[in-house]
C-alpha cells in the first residue's frame, strides 16, 4: 500500500511516465490511447488515496529539495488541494475517453502530440493542487501554461497561432509581471512563502496592512488563469483549440488552477480575518461582481456556441474570486464548492458542443434549431449541465450560489446578492435558450434538415448522435452534477477545515 505522502509525488511523476509511453506508442493508436487511459485511472486512484487521508485529518506532505534557504519545492495536501486533485484527475480520465471519440471522429492530426501535452499538463495541475508554498505553486503554474500552449495551437492555422500568442502572452505577462513580484514581496516581508492555516500575514499586520490592497491586486490580476476582467482575453481566444482542449481548459486544469490559486492564497497567505479587518478585498469583490455581469452580457450576444460558453466561464469562475473577496467563511465555502460544481457542469456543456460538431459540423447556435430531435442524448445532457451552471435544484450548481449569498449576507454586502440573482437570470437566457430551440423549434427555412447533416456518428433510425465515446462522457458528467447535489453535505464537511471548522 502506497502511503499518502508518497502518493503525492507519484501524482506528478505518473503522467510524465504516461507521456513517454504515449510517445513510444505513436504508431500504435490503440495501445497509445490505452496508455492514456491506464495512466488516468491510476492517477485518479492515487489522488483518491490522498483525498481520503486528508478526510481523516492527515496532512501528508513531501519535500523534493530546497532551492535556497526558505524556498523548497515541497508539497502538502489540505482539503482544497485534495479536492482539486480529485476533480482534475477524475475529469482528465473522462476527457481522455471523450478525446478518443472526438479525435478519431474528426480525423484530427498530431494525435500523439495532443495526448502527450495533456499528460504533462495534468502533471502540472497536480503540482499546483499539492503545492505547499507560493514558490512551488508558481513553478507548476508556469509549467501548466507552457504545456497547454501546444494544445491551444493544435490546429496549426492562422487563427490557432493568433489565439496561441494571446494565450501565452497574457498568461506569461501577468504571471511574470504581477504574480512573481507579489511572491517576492511576500517573502521579503515574512521570510517565507509557506501556506499556513489562518494566513502568514497574521503575524505581520503592521508591515502588510498599509500595502494589503496593492499586494492583493498583484495576486488577483497576476493569476491570469482566473480570467478576471480585464485579464480575460486569453480565454475566448483559446477557443480555437479542439473541443476536448476547451473542456480541459475550462473544467479540468487551467481556469480551475487559476481560481484555486486565488482562493488558496486568500485563505493561507492573507487569511480571511485579515482581509475582513483591513477591507483590502472589497474593491476586488466589485471587480469580480462586474466581471460576472459583464461577461454574461457578452455571452448573450455570441452566436458561436464555444464563444458563448467561454464568456460564461469568465462569469462563472468570477464566482470563486467573489467568494474569496467576501472574506467570510461562507464566501470561501461558496467559492470552493463552485470549483467542483462548475467543473461538472461546464465540462458537460463543452463536450456536448464537441459532440454536435463531430456529428453535424455545426458551431453556430442559430444553426441548431430542431437539432435536439436527432440528438436527444446530447441536448439532454446539455440541458442538465446548463441547469447546474444556472444554479437550479436539483443540480450541484445551486449550492455554491446558496453559500455565496450567505457569505454576502454575513459581510453585509446585500448588493452582491442582487448581482448573483441577476447573473442567474442572465444564465437562463443565454444557456437554456439553446436546448429549448434545439428541441422545440423547427430548422429555419433553407437550412438543411438535421438528419441530413454530415459528420461522424451513430445512426439510430431518425436519430444521429456522435460516436458513443463522445456521448457517454457528457452523460456521465451531467449525472455527476445531479448526484453531487444530493451529496453536497460530505463535501461541505470535508472542506470545513478550510474555514476553521472541524
Amino acid at each position: 500500500m502506497i502511503s499518502p505522502g508518497l502518493a503525492i509525488p507519484l501524482t506528478l511523476a505518473l503522467p510524465v511516465v504516461g507521456c513517454l509511453l504515449i510517445w513510444l506508442l505513436d504508431k500504435q493508436p490503440n495501445l497509445r490511447e490505452a496508455a492514456t487511459l491506464i495512466t488516468g485511472g491510476v492517477l485518479l486512484l492515487l489522488a483518491i488515496s490522498v483525498f481520503m487521508a486528508v478526510g481523516e485529518g492527515q496532512r501528508p506532505g513531501y519535500e523534493l529539495f530546497e532551492v535556497i534557504d526558505g524556498l523548497p519545492i515541497a508539497f502538502q495536501a489540505e482539503p482544497l488541494g485534495a479536492m482539486f486533485a480529485v476533480i482534475a484527475s477524475g475529469l482528465w480520465l473522462v476527457n481522455s475517453v471523450y478525446s478518443i471519440g472526438y479525435m478519431r471522429g474528426g480525423n484530427e492530426k498530431h494525435q500523439t502530440r495532443f495526448y502527450m501535452s495533456f499528460a504533462v499538463a495534468i502533471s502540472a495541475a497536480m503540482g499546483v493542487a499539492f503545492a505547499a508554498n507560493l514558490f512551488t505553486l508558481f513553478i507548476f503554474y508556469e509549467v501548466l501554461t507552457l504545456s497547454t500552449f501546444p494544445l491551444v495551437t493544435h490546429k496549426g492555422d492562422d487563427n490557432a497561432r493568433r489565439g496561441g500568442r494571446i494565450y501565452l502572452g497574457v498568461l506569461m505577462a501577468t504571471s511574470i509581471g504581477l504574480l512573481l513580484p507579489a511572491i517576492v514581496w511576500t517573502y521579503a516581508i515574512t521570510g517565507t512563502t509557506e501556506f499556513a492555516v489562518g494566513g502568514i500575514f497574521a503575524e505581520h499586520v503592521d508591515a502588510v496592512a498599509p500595502i494589503a490592497g496593492v499586494l492583493l491586486g498583484l495576486y488577483v490580476f497576476g493569476i491570469g488563469k482566473a480570467a478576471l476582467m480585464p485579464a480575460h482575453p486569453w480565454l475566448p481566444n483559446a477557443m480555437v483549440a479542439p473541443t476536448p482542449v476547451s473542456a480541459f481548459l475550462h473544467a479540468v486544469a487551467v481556469v480551475k488552477a487559476g481560481v484555486f490559486s486565488v482562493l488558496k492564497i486568500v485563505v493561507y497567505i492573507f487569511g480571511i480575518d485579515f482581509l475582513a479587518d483591513t477591507g483590502a478585498s472589497i474593491p476586488f469583490m466589485w471587480v469580480a461582481a462586474i466581471s460576472i455581469l459583464l461577461a454574461s452580457a457578452i455571452a448573450m450576444h455570441k452566436d458561436n456556441l464555444k464563444a458563448r460558453l467561454a464568456y460564461s466561464t469568465v462569469s462563472q469562475l468570477s464566482y470563486v474570486t467573489l467568494g474569496a473577496m467576501l472574506a467570510t467563511s461562507m464566501g470561501v465555502m461558496g467559492g470552493a464548492t463552485q470549483i467542483a460544481a462548475h467543473a461538472l457542469g461546464k465540462m458537460t456543456l463543452f463536450m456536448c458542443a464537441g459532440a454536435i460538431y463531430v456529428a453535424h459540423h455545426k458551431t453556430l447556435i442559430s444553426e441548431m434549431r430542431g437539432l435536439g430531435r436527432v440528438m436527444p442524448f446530447t441536448f439532454g445532457a446539455f440541458f442538465l449541465g446548463a441547469m447546474s451552471i444556472i444554479g437550479l435544484p436539483p443540480l450541484a450548481g445551486s449550492w455554491p450560489k446558496f453559500f455565496l449569498m450567505l457569505g454576502a449576507a454575513d459581510a453585509g454586502q446585500m448588493a452582491i446578492i442582487a448581482v448573483l440573482i441577476i447573473s442567474s437570470i442572465l444564465n437562463v437566457i443565454y444557456l437554456l435558450s439553446i436546448p429549448v430551440q434545439a428541441f422545440y423549434m423547427n430548422p429555419a427555412e433553407g437550412d438543411a434538415k438535421p438528419q441530413g447533416a454530415g459528420g461522424a456518428g451513430i445512426q439510430w433510425g431518425a436519430l444521429k448522435e456522435a460516436p458513443i465515446l463522445c456521448i457517454a462522457p457528457p452523460l456521465f458528467t451531467a449525472t455527476g452534477a445531479l448526484v453531487l447535489f444530493f451529496f453536497a453535505d460530505p463535501l461541505y464537511k470535508f472542506l470545513l477545515p478550510l474555514i476553521g471548522g472541524q
